[in-house]
């Protein structure tokens, strides 16, 4: 008789097992020099440099020009040789623009928060929202970079947390809690169409829906078991994601978060409560990610741990004023845009916080 404890390892072997042998069976294999077309819908905003845009597909790294611009949703056919798990010299011969209602929404948010707020306001607001990268300035896209906080303003396991949060807090007050559940995780999915599907936003949107799924017939999932099926059923269904540095750093800054955060926590009770919260985090997921974002990328801006502790405590609030204020944009804008005129001093905060400390 197998006890409890052999057959959860049984399962988390066999999913192992089941993992490998999808990543080796479906990974696109390519020839350097091999000339390849590729039809594709793109499932998350490219992100944008001084004079291209890059997305993955296929497995391979795609540098297209900036015009014309790609986003989310956005059915594209591509050409150009393969050189190193790249595509060079890629040609954009076909762009779709995507028809579905949830990408409708999305555009005339993002459209809404850019009659509203000038940049790098608006760009900011859609970034911490719905995860939007195409609205971030160059110039500013590279502050929150140098500084350490663009896992803030693109899509991140952190904008699901607070959608979360906020439908559970909104929804209790007419239904009982497990009433609830059912439009909680309801709730999620949408947003997650919405907001396209980065790794680290499915992360969180599995674990939330395990949780609560877990609490709908009243389980206990502790985060760590939920943190581990989430990794294992997003490797199935998409194996790539094994070599994808943004699910990577997910991954491991949310078990850093896990393990640390209470700790860390502990020790800085002579600090108040609402930087408290954002340093211990932001602390406690730097263990983790700073050996990978060094080896990766060759850098990382000590002062980090900090900035997130001074802007980590505007983004609840601004998420929350950005979504009611772009949902009460398409309805009733003048009520829209009074929400975001309160948001703007938080805004202006985060804003001026990245731009002192760029060094």
């Amino acid at each position: 008789m197998f006890t409890k404890k052999s057959k959860t390892w049984l399962v988390f072997i066999s999913l192992i097992v089941l993992i490998t042998f999808r990543f080796i069976t479906t990974r696109p294999v390519y020839k350097d020099g091999q000339n390849i077309r590729i039809t594709t819908t793109v499932l998350v905003d490219p992100i944008k440099y001084e004079r291209s845009q890059y997305f993955k597909t296929a497995g391979l790294k795609v540098y297209l020009p900036l015009i014309p611009e790609i986003i989310y949703g956005d059915k594209i056919v591509i050409e150009g040789t393969v050189n190193d798990r790249e595509l060079i010299n890629p040609t954009l011969k076909n762009l779709e623009a995507g028809q579905n209602n949830f990408l409708g929404i999305r555009h005339k948010i993002i459209s809404f928060y850019q009659s509203v707020l000038p940049e790098p306001y608006a760009g900011l607001l859609a970034g911490i929202t719905i995860g939007s990268k195409g609205g971030l300035t160059n110039d500013f896209w590279n502050k929150v970079k140098n500084t350490g906080v663009a896992h803030v303003v693109v899509a991140s396991g952190m904008n699901v947390t607070f959608v979360t949060a906020f439908l559970v807090n909104f929804l209790v007050v007419f239904l009982p809690r497990r009433k609830s559940i059912p439009f909680v995780i309801l709730g999620i999915l949408l947003y997650l169409f919405i907001s396209g599907f980065e790794a680290p936003l499915v992360r969180a949107a599995i674990m939330g829906i395990v949780v609560f799924g877990a609490q709908e017939t009243g389980r206990i999932v502790s985060a760590s078991r939920a943190l581990i099926l989430s990794a294992c059923c997003m490797l199935i269904i998409k194996p790539e994601w094994l070599i994808d540095i943004g699910f990577i750093l997910s991954f491991v800054a949310t078990g850093s978060i896990l393990i640390f955060e209470p700790k860390i926590r502990s020790k800085l009770n002579f600090l108040p409560e609402v930087l408290k919260e954002g340093l211990s985090t932001s602390l406690a997921a730097q263990i983790g990610v700073t050996p990978i974002l060094f080896v990766t990328f060759g850098q990382f801006n000590i002062l980090s741990p900090i900035i997130n502790g001074l802007i980590l405590w505007t983004v609840p609030f601004i998420m929350i004023l950005g979504v009611i204020g772009g949902v009460l944009g398409l309805v009733i804008p003048i009520l829209g845009k009074l929400i975001l005129y309160i948001s703007y001093p938080l805004l202006w905060w985060f804003v001026s916080i990245v731009t002192l400390l760029d060094f």
